[in-house]
């Protein structure tokens, strides 16, 4: 699978996360797909797993892609999910096998107040 293919399936499948599309969202994934998430310890196996755990999630959910990076197999997505309108600054690293995710690594951050003895050198980002 080229690259351009790759990019067009992942903004489908983060268009489709923002919409709540759970089929067209879960579409990127092989059947035997592996997500992790590291901060809680949780590993869940295969596609329809994730998907219905993804359902199962009761707040409203709102995806913002920063950017996407990535060529050949590995491919990584910076965005803001928010939960309820509260951002959590997010990392995905997707690993492809023909032409579909196999294993996905999320990281999430939640927002902090800068330190005020780096605030000279610092300007402020948007959200």
């Amino acid at each position: 699978m080229e690259d351009r293919d790759i990019r067009a399936a992942l903004d489908l499948h983060w268009a489709a996360s923002d919409a709540n599309d759970f089929e067209a969202e879960h579409q990127i994934y092989q059947e035997d797909a592996v997500l992790e998430y590291p901060q809680s310890g949780e590993r869940i196996r295969g596609r329809h797993h994730i998907q219905a755990s993804r359902f199962a999630q009761p707040n409203q959910k709102r995806f913002t892609v920063r950017r996407i990076v990535g060529a050949g197999d590995l491919w990584v997505t910076e965005f803001v999910l928010s939960y309820d309108g509260k951002p959590s600054y997010t990392v995905s690293v997707m690993e492809f096998k023909d032409g579909k995710v196999a294993r996905e690594t999320q990281y999430f951050a939640d927002a902090f107040e800068p330190g005020p003895s780096r605030a000279r050198w610092v300007e402020r980002m948007g959200q």
